[in-house]
């Protein structure tokens, strides 16, 4: 049967492309499908800040009227303007085990990318790797946790199939609070001499200043991350848009800060996994997926470190040995006994023996790929 690649132009389009992950993980208990509601508003051209910077074009690939893969092609400027580079990106795909729908796929996003003179393709990343991005290479046993992708095994065979090849692994490391003697001292002495010998004292974030919060969580985050590859600086629009709409996930035992004489120095993001209450909503609110959620959300035991990070300048302080010592502090006073933390670059050998200090392990892997664009000469003035 003819293969069919179109551009996403209708609501009913943006449902398809929503809804087919469903089907290609119907059987799959590890995979844990997302609110509707959500992703058509992230989608929303008019709703996510991330057009204000960046444009994006989502395709379908069909047979006999059957959806059978997604994928996206967008620019983010912010990213090309701070690297000085060309990169096109993609992101959201999905696909059943078909290498032709796959290539098809593609070969869309790459012609789209160089009408707008891209020369390399990276991805995947929803819209930016400050979203869910890669291929998970390692860890299809785990359940993904909040803000995490979980693909098929068969999903790199694909992408490499189609020339893409590695750029960068990025790695979640599991803590668990029962580990703390596995912790090596070194950790809590510097915990110890951070507020005594540096004047830096760690606090909990406020959620009724959350705007003030996230401003300094802004400043730490595009100082402490700018040297990362595929950073991409975070703007307190984003920030804040992203945190208000899930508030809901903010909880204030997990989110910190690092200050000094009134100075934001570093940063923790911390969220319990929304994932277990999304497992028993099956992607809808309605008609009782907000029943169960109220019932499953005082019942989440783990967390997923996502951000933690302290400026270049207080990075010999010992802050991250701090932000350490209270998140074993949190999980043995809350529900959440331990978690995941990550994404880290599997570049990034001080985050990466932090994580092995503290009693860590590598849990699960993503890949991020890449692909050179031959210019075919159609790229945009």
């Amino acid at each position: 049967m003819s293969l069919e690649i179109r551009p996403v132009r209708s609501r009913q389009d943006l449902s398809r492309f929503i809804e087919l992950p469903r089907r290609i993980y119907r059987n799959e208990p590890r995979w844990i499908a997302p609110l509707a509601l959500d992703r058509r508003r992230y989608l929303d051209r008019a709703k996510n800040p991330f057009f204000e910077h960046g444009e994006a074009e989502y395709f379908l690939a069909s047979r006999a009227g059957q959806v059978v893969g997604r994928i996206s092609a967008h620019v983010d400027r912010n990213l090309n303007d701070f690297h000085g580079n060309r990169w096109g990106l993609f992101g959201f795909f999905e696909c059943e085990n078909d290498r032709e729908a796959a290539g098809a796929l593609f070969r869309a996003t790459e012609a789209w990318h160089r009408l707008r003179g891209r020369d390399r393709l990276v991805g995947p990343m929803d819209f930016t790797m400050n979203d869910e991005c890669g291929v998970l290479v390692e860890g299809h046993e785990h359940r993904p946790m909040i803000r995490q992708p979980w693909q098929h095994p068969y999903y790199p065979a694909l992408l490499e199939a189609q020339g893409l090849e590695k750029a960068m692994d990025l790695l979640m490391w599991n803590l668990e609070v029962s580990d703390r003697d596995k912790v090596l001292p070194v950790i809590f002495e510097l915990a110890d001499k951070l507020e005594p010998e540096h004047g830096i004292r760690i606090r909990h974030m406020r959620k009724r200043d959350l705007e003030r919060e996230i401003r300094g969580f802004v400043e730490v985050y595009n100082a402490a991350w700018s040297d990362n590859w595929g950073f991409v600086p975070l703007t307190e629009r984003d920030a804040l848009h992203e945190a208000t709409q899930n508030k809901l996930l903010l909880d204030e035992n997990w989110m910190m800060v690092a200050e000094r004489d009134g100075e934001v120095v570093g940063a923790a993001l911390t969220v319990p996994d929304f994932n277990q209450v999304l497992a028993t909503m099956n992607g809808r609110l309605l008609p009782l997926g907000w029943l169960k959620a109220l019932r499953t959300l005082k019942k989440i035991d783990r967390v997923r470190v996502g951000f933690l990070g302290v400026k270049p300048e207080y990075q010999h302080t010992g802050v991250a040995a701090g932000f350490y010592v209270e998140h074993f502090n949190m999980a043995a006073k809350t529900p959440q006994s331990g978690g995941e933390m990550g994404w880290i670059l599997e570049t990034n050998t001080a985050m990466n023996r932090g994580m092995e200090a503290m009693g860590g392990r590598v849990v699960k892997r993503y890949r991020v790929y890449e692909k050179a664009l031959a210019d075919d000469g159609r790229a945009e003035g």
